[in-house]
C-alpha cells in the first residue's frame, strides 16, 4: 500500500485516520495470509506423499543400473562373436577353422531367435511350476515400461534389458558346446541339436536355478533349495560340458584322433579370443549383479584373480607334469578359472576366488592331460574337461568361499554343512538333466540328419565339405 498517495488524497486528517484504520487491520490480513500459506503448505505436502506412494509402489529403472546392464550385455555378445569363435577355431586344424565360425554365429544367432519366441517364456516367462514357466509367449505384455526386480528391494531394470541379457547367456551356452563336436559333425545336425537342446534342456535348467516365483510350487527347484549360482556355474558350464561330453560319446572320435597330429593350427587366434573371453567374461560375472554396485564391484575384481590364478596353475601342473609351461596352458587355464569363479562371482572374496582359480587350473589339467587319454572319449577342444569339470569345481567350491575367513560374505548364521549339501544336490541335478537332454537332443539330429559327415568330407575338411569356402586363400 503506497500511504504517500493516500496521505495527498484525503488530507492529514483523513490520513491519520486511514493509517490508523489500516494498522487495525493488519492483523486480519496477516491472518488471512498466514491461513493460506498453510493450506498452499498442505497441498504441497499431500501432492509430494502422493509422488512418493506413487514411486514405492511403482519403482522406476535408475539409469546407470540400466546403462550398465546394457554394456554388460554387449560384453557377453563379444564373448561369443568374435571372442569363443576366434578361440575354438584356432584350436582346430586350419581346413576347418571357417566350419567353426560358421557353427558359432549360427547356433548364437539362432538361440537368440528361439529366446525372443518362446526360449524367455519358458525359462522366466511367468509362475508355472519348479521346472519351467509360462506366459509372455513372443513377448506379448512386455513393454519399454515393463520392469524386473533385481537384488535389491525397491530398484528395477527394463525387462527388455533383462532379456537381452539372458538371451546371451543362452546363446553362449549352446555355442560351448559346438567345442566338443568339432571337425565332425554336420552343420545341419548341430542346429537340428541345438532347437532341441534349448528347449529341453537349457531353459528348464535356467528356470530351476533362477526363477523366483509367487510361491514355493512356481519357484525354480534349485532355486527353491537356496543354491548359490551368481553367474551360471550349473546352468552355463556344467550344462554345456556334460552336454558336449554326451555328444562327443555319441559321435565317435575324429578319424585320426590319437594317432595322427592334430595340432591348433593358429594358438594366436586362440589368444585373441582368450583375451575377448576375459574381456567380456566381465560383463558376464559382474553383470549378473543386475546393478552398478557393490556386488558387481566384487564379482569384477573375483574375475580378475580367479582367471590369473587359473593360467598360472594350470601351467605350473604342466612343469609337475614334466611339460613345459605352453601358451595353449595358459589359455586353458584362463578359461578355467573363469569358469571356476561363475557361481562364486559375487559369493567370494578375492582370495577365495584365487583359490577356486587355482583348483581348477590344476584339476582340469590333470584332466585333460592324464584322464581323458586314459578314458578315449574325443571331446575335441575339452569342453568338458575345462567347462564341466571347472563348472563343479566352481559351482560345489562356492559353499566354501562364502566364508568369512576367506573373505566371503557369510555371516555368523552361515553354515557350511548344509550350503555343501544344497551345492552337491544342484550339481547333480544338472549333471544328470543335462546328460538326459543331450541324448534326447542327438539322438533326433541323428534320426533328422545323420549327425556326422562322411568320411570324405572329414578328410578333406568341413570348411568346403559343409561350406564351400575356406578360411585362408593362399
Amino acid at each position: 500500500m503506497n500511504f504517500k498517495h493516500l496521505a495527498m488524497v484525503a488530507g492529514s486528517v483523513g490520513a491519520g485516520v486511514g493509517v490508523g484504520g489500516l494498522l487495525l487491520a493488519a492483523p486480519a490480513f496477516a491472518q488471512e495470509a498466514a491461513a493460506a500459506v498453510q493450506a498452499t503448505t498442505a497441498v504441497t505436502t499431500a501432492a509430494t506423499t502422493a509422488v512418493a506412494e506413487t514411486a514405492a509402489a511403482d519403482p522406476v529403472p535408475n539409469k546407470g543400473d540400466t546403462a550398465w546392464m546394457m554394456v554388460s550385455t554387449v560384453l557377453v555378445m563379444l564373448m561369443i562373436v568374435p571372442g569363443l569363435a576366434l578361440f575354438y577355431g584356432g584350436l582346430v586344424r586350419s581346413k576347418n577353422m571357417l566350419s567353426v565360425l560358421t557353427q558359432i554365429i549360427a547356433v548364437a544367432s539362432l538361440a537368440m531367435v528361439m529366446w525372443v519366441m518362446f526360449g524367455y517364456s519358458l525359462a522366466f516367462g511367468g509362475d508355472f511350476n519348479q521346472f519351467i514357466s509360462s506366459g509372455k509367449l513372443f513377448l506379448a505384455g512386455v513393454t519399454a515400461d515393463s520392469n524386473v526386480a533385481t537384488f535389491t528391494d525397491g530398484v528395477v531394470i527394463p525387462e527388455f534389458v533383462f532379456i537381452a541379457f539372458q538371451m546371451t547367456f543362452s546363446a553362449i551356452t549352446v555355442a560351448l558346446v559346438v567345442g566338443g563336436l568339432v571337425e565332425r559333425m554336420k552343420f545341419s545336425a548341430i542346429m537340428v541339436f541345438a532347437i532341441v537342446w534349448l528347449t529341453i534342456s537349457y531353459y528348464p535348467i535356467a528356470h530351476m536355478v533362477w526363477y523366483l516365483g509367487g510361491d514355493e510350487a512356481s519357484t525354480g527347484l534349485i532355486f527353491g533349495w537356496g543354491a548359490l549360482d551368481f553367474a551360471g556355474g550349473t546352468v552355463v558350464h556344467i550344462n554345456a560340458g556334460v552336454t558336449a561330453l554326451v555328444g562327443a560319446i555319441m559321435l565317435g572320435k575324429r578319424i585320426g584322433y590319437q594317432k595322427e597330429l592334430m595340432a591348433p593350427h593358429s594358438l594366436t587366434m586362440t589368444l585373441i579370443g582368450t583375451g575377448l573371453l576375459w574381456v567380456g567374461w566381465f560383463g558376464f560375472n559382474a553383470g549378473s549383479a543386475l546393478e552398478a554396485n557393490g556386488s558387481a564391484g566384487l564379482a569384477l575384481i573375483n574375475t580378475f584373480t580367479a582367471t590369473a590364478a587359473g593360467v598360472l596353475f594350470w601351467m605350473l601342473t604342466e612343469k609337475l607334469l614334466g611339460h613345459a609351461g605352453s601358451l595353449l596352458g595358459a589359455c586353458s587355464g584362463a578359461i578355467a578359472g573363469l569358469v571356476a569363479v561363475t557361481p562364486a562371482a559375487g559369493n567370494s572374496g578375492p582370495f577365495g576366488a584365487i583359490l577356486l582359480g587355482a583348483v581348477a587350473g590344476i584339476l582340469c589339467c590333470l584332466f585333460v592331460m592324464k584322464a581323458k587319454p586314459k578314458l578315449g572319449f574325443d571331446d575335441s577342444l575339452d569342453v568338458f574337461g575345462i567347462h564341466g569339470i571347472g563348472g563343479i569345481v566352481g559351482s560345489i567350491g562356492t559353499a566354501v568361499t562364502m566364508l568369512a575367513v576367506l573373505g566371503g560374505p557369510a555371516g555368523d548364521d552361515y553354515e557350511l554343512g548344509s550350503q555343501l549339501w544344497i551345492q552337491v544336490k544342484s550339481v547333480a541335478v544338472a549333471i544328470a538333466w543335462s546328460a538326459v537332454g543331450a541324448a534326447i537332443a542327438f539322438t533326433i539330429a541323428k534320426l533328422v540328419t545323420g549327425l556326422r559327415v562322411t568320411e570324405e568330407v572329414e578328410r578333406e575338411g568341413l570348411d568346403l565339405g559343409e561350406h564351400g569356402e575356406r578360411a585362408y586363400n593362399y
